[in-house]
């Protein structure tokens, strides 16, 4: 058995379990009881700047991701491009699609992929490396669906197929999201609710579990080297819920600011607060944006960000936007997102 591929396993299925003592009896957290924690990887770096207070305003590509509800509200054919070096030796990216359908609503497709730079595989007889190298890959493929049922509340749906992989062991599943969106006749205040990733258990399976063991040790001349396989939980994946709210206000001619914030509450940590803001100007060819990702969620590891995009003038109705944010960690280090959408 190959134990640094199988020790890897815990860390990209997010199968990790925090405990700690408290008064003098063991409290168990929920920090990290979740599989494919790739899923929460915010997404679009307008909404990253904005510390991902976006499930209310969701108004790019991305909405496929925060509010699939917001996806009906896309009134031109949208193709979203996200790139994010993410923590050290991993890459993230986003594709998604968004066509609307007349009437009917929307269609969307999604993928989204972590990726790991090649490690050395590792062993307790060679701690240093075996000379194989192996590598870990953590894939979605989304199909959403929205519609606007009247001029000021739309609904969505997703359903996606979640695959994780290390070395030659995998485990996969399906989930569920669901999102809407209401415009209140409130002027510039709109209303977000979204529940992202319900679906089925994941399971880590493979020829990297496998093992010899001897299931008669008291007894000469059996076989003791019979493979087993070593089998892993199942773990939820991780589900989250967002109730935001968002208020457009504008200061002067050509010039607004949007105030935004998310409640959220997911199944693998404690409920926390996002915050964030946007000032546009010159008619929305140029975009500011800031935020705080986590407030008043204990022991938080991400701190205040920010960016900045550009809407570049483009001929008949092809509109190209390019963002970059800039998210602080408190002991990972800093993270730069990429994003580019092209509407048509």
């Amino acid at each position: 058995m190959r134990a640094g591929a199988f020790c890897r396993v815990a860390i990209v299925a997010g199968t990790a379990m925090l405990f700690s003592a408290s008064a003098g009896a063991q409290q168990v957290k929920k920090v990290g009881t979740s599989a494919a924690a790739f899923l929460r990887i915010p997404v679009g770096a307008k909404a990253v700047a904005m510390g991902s207070a976006f499930s209310s305003l969701a108004d790019d590509g991305s909405a496929l991701f925060w509010n699939p509800g917001a996806a009906a509200r896309l009134e031109q054919r949208t193709f979203f491009v996200h790139h994010s070096p993410w923590l050290p030796g991993l890459d993230y990216t986003y594709l998604g699609f968004v066509f609307p359908a007349g009437r009917v609503g929307a269609v969307g497709i999604s993928v989204s992929s972590l990726r790991t730079a090649e490690m050395d595989v590792t062993t307790p007889e060679a701690p240093m490396g075996t000379g194989e190298t192996f590598t870990a890959a953590s894939t979605a493929i989304g199909v959403t669906f929205a519609s606007s049922l009247t001029d000021r509340f739309s609904i969505g749906g997703s359903a996606k197929y979640v695959m994780e992989r290390i070395f030659h062991s995998s485990a996969g599943g399906l989930a569920f999201d669901l999102g809407t969106l209401f415009q209140t006749p409130f002027r510039g205040i709109r209303f977000g609710v979204s529940v992202s990733n319900v679906g089925t258990k994941m399971q880590i399976r493979g020829e990297d579990l496998n093992t010899y063991v001897d299931v008669a040790p008291t007894q000469e001349g059996n076989n003791d080297e019979i493979v087993a396989e070593l089998k892993t939980d199942r773990f939820d994946l991780p589900i989250i819920l967002r109730l935001g709210i968002s208020w457009d206000l504008e200061i002067a001619p050509g010039t607004r600011l949007t105030l935004a914030a998310d409640g959220v509450n997911p199944n693998d940590n404690a409920h926390y607060v996002n915050v964030g803001a946007q000032l546009s100007a010159l008619k929305d060819m140029v975009f500011l944006w800031g935020g705080f990702n986590e407030l008043f969620l204990p022991d938080r590891e991400k701190g205040p960000t920010a960016g900045a995009g550009v809407r570049l003038p483009s001929p008949g109705r092809t509109q190209v936007a390019l963002s970059y944010a800039y998210q602080d960690f408190r002991y990972l280090g800093p993270v730069n997102h990429f994003s580019i959408e092209i509407r048509f």
